[in-house]
């Protein structure tokens, strides 16, 4: 995937004027997709939460992911094995995903979700699919990069949205907005304007104490790679060197050896993200450190208020799975 087109992250001009025809094509062909469809309704909770994840068991509920498996060549539905499976045929997030918990990749959705059902699963976070209209979901979030934002607000192609703001908006439960420290962003401030409920949450990395004062030559291929950067340096890193590649890069042997030979030079280490190391076969993460992080949100309490209705569903508590469906 190539970088994002550098107007789409600026105030609307000429090249976002002229593509905005298309991007309003493309939404108003995306709404007739969503009223046109019919969903499949689960008899489980499906909880669709964009780039942002979470496994595991909640309250003894087993949870599946059902991914895309964007990147990969595999259609599904299949149950990811992260011994078994390599980015190629699943993708990169999916490997991700199965460290956490038991994750299905499908290129039907509904498919995938059936399969999940069949395999015992008492609810499904749905990755990404905030769009498509397969698969009906019991809570829907919208996730934002706080600093990033909306862009300048286009649909695609004169901006990074995948439909109409306000659109969006409408049919989301709340917004999950991946923030730094500090003060509320515009982003925030945008969001509460329009009565949006908002989830503010904290991409934190752990052990980073043991990175102060380490030459480091950095490497990654994800959407912002710039962020990754930024966090070594926070954590009072010395990049010796910041390399970018195209978000899902699939890192060939010469790359590797050229990274690794320049930090030999600089005499520092090679260091990458958890989601660009499952990329790179087995063999040749030798002196690679990955840099975990995770998520630390704000008011634990407003979110676990948010998934009551969903964890009581699923316990057979609540009402009937059916009845959620968008």
């Amino acid at each position: 995937m190539r970088a994002a087109p550098l107007f789409w992250g600026r105030p609307p001009g000429l090249v976002a004027d002229l593509l905005s025809p298309i991007g309003a094509a493309c939404d108003a062909a995306g709404r007739l997709r969503r009223a046109m469809s019919r969903s499949y309704r689960p008899p489980v909770p499906v909880v669709c939460v964009g780039n942002l994840v979470a496994g595991g068991v909640e309250r003894g509920i087993p949870t599946h992911f059902v991914t895309r498996g964007y990147g990969g060549s595999l259609r599904g539905p299949m149950r990811v094995d992260p011994i078994r499976h390599a980015a190629l045929a699943v993708g990169d997030e999916a490997l991700l995903l199965a460290l956490r918990a038991p994750c299905w990749v499908a290129r039907d959705r509904a498919a995938g979700v059936r399969a999940a059902v069949a395999a015992g699963a008492g609810a499904i976070l749905l990755d990404d699919g905030f769009q498509n209209p397969a698969v009906a979901k019991t809570l829907a979030l919208i996730v934002v990069d706080a600093v990033y934002g909306f862009g300048n607000g286009r649909v695609i192609p004169a901006g990074p949205l995948r439909e109409n703001l306000r659109g969006g908006l409408a049919r989301a439960d709340a917004v999950v907005l991946v923030a730094g420290e500090g003060d509320a962003s515009d982003t925030e401030r945008l969001l509460t304007t329009r009565g949006m409920p908002t989830l503010r949450a904290v991409l934190a990395p752990v052990g980073g104490e043991q990175l102060i004062g380490s030459r480091l030559l950095a490497f990654a291929g994800i959407g912002r790679p710039e962020k990754f950067f930024a966090t070594l340096r926070a954590l009072g890193a010395v990049l010796v060197g910041a390399r970018a590649f195209p978000d899902h890069h699939r890192f060939r042997f010469a790359e590797l050896e050229g990274l690794r030979r320049d930090a030999e030079r600089a005499r520092a280490r090679l260091i990458t993200t958890a989601k660009d190391i499952v990329r790179i076969p087995a063999v040749r993460r030798i002196g690679i450190e990955v840099l975990e992080v995770e998520i630390r949100w704000a008011d634990p309490v407003a979110l676990a208020g948010l998934m009551r209705p969903v964890v009581l569903s699923a316990q057979g508590n609540g009402r009937d799975p059916d009845e959620h469906g968008r």
